[in-house]
């Protein structure tokens, strides 16, 4: 089975392509079933490999570093990790007229968490905290810039452009969404080291199981810069009451959850209108991160 395309460039994936290249380069795990999973996620396919093992292909050629990245850096980060990551297996290569780098790795068992049906959100929150310190106290040492790990002001033209466009569609309030963003926009620039940071940490790269954090995944936008992108469930998963318990335990300064903040609501805001025919998981993200942001 084919994954669905979000993108015009994406590249064609379905079931038998992958069966072809494990035939190819895995051939011990050739004999596998394969599966589609449908995830939410908007960079990799993602195919089930047997019981135990995912196979997961970039659709698109930008997320071909984040296949790298994940190669290099997954396995010594996961010992110094409170909770599961992938373990990358099997480094697959071009093949097949599938043109980039993929992985076999270890599949997670758990469940994304839903904003809307959160069983403990307060520990969740705390959960959630516990793995964001222990990867800002990994030595950053070669670390790559991550993929959010710069200045808001980096991403200021599209997210403006954004806010054009959903006000033309009459989706958000355009002055609010404005005020916000440039809040976040004027806030201080980080001006400490450079930590570790997931930079992607939206509900579907969450595993859970009981209401407890068992898992992370989808390591691409790993690297080291400002601390702001990793509160982004802040926003895209936790109730008030829990971000409280949240920001209490990560006690980021003013100006990182501002800009934070600012993370959160430019990405919900150009992914709107880009996912909102396409994969509609991203599209209610997007439009429940609008609704927490701007009552603040």
């Amino acid at each position: 089975m084919s994954a669905p395309k979000m993108h015009a460039d994406e590249a064609d994936i379905d079931s038998a392509l992958v069966r072809r290249l494990l035939a190819a380069q895995f051939p011990q795990w050739s004999g596998l079933p394969v599966t589609r999973f449908p995830s939410s996620g908007t960079v990799n396919a993602v195919y089930r490999l047997g019981d135990e093992l995912a196979v997961r292909l970039p659709r698109i050629a930008s997320g071909v570093d984040g296949v790298a990245v994940e190669q290099r850096w997954l396995p010594s980060l996961a010992p110094q990790l409170p909770v599961g990551i992938p373990d990358v297996l099997g480094k697959g290569v071009p093949g097949e007229g599938y043109p980039w780098l993929w992985s076999v790795c270890t599949w997670l068992d758990g469940g994304n968490p839903d904003p809307d049906d959160l069983s403990d959100p307060v520990q969740l929150a705390k959960d959630l905290a516990e793995f964001i310190v222990a990867l800002q106290r990994i030595d950053p040492a070669e670390g790559p810039p991550a993929y959010r790990g710069g200045r808001l002001g980096e991403v200021d033209a599209e997210t403006r452009a954004a806010i054009a466009e959903l006000d033309e569609l009459n989706m958000i309030d355009a002055q609010a969404a404005t005020a916000a963003w440039e809040e976040s926009l004027h806030a201080p620039a980080w001006t400490g080291p450079p930590v570790w940071l997931h930079s992607d940490l939206m509900p579907g790269n969450l595993l859970t199981a009981d209401g407890r954090l068992t898992g992370v995944i989808d390591f691409g936008t790993l690297g080291i810069g400002d601390p702001a992108a990793d509160l982004l469930p802040a926003w895209n998963l936790l109730p008030p009451q829990a971000r409280t318990a949240f920001r209490d335990a990560l006690a980021p300064d003013d100006a990182t959850w501002l800009r934070g903040r600012g993370w959160a609501l430019s990405m919900s805001l150009v992914m709107l209108p880009y996912y909102r025919d396409t994969n509609p998981a991203m599209a209610d993200n997007a439009r429940h991160v609008i609704a927490q942001v701007l009552p603040d």
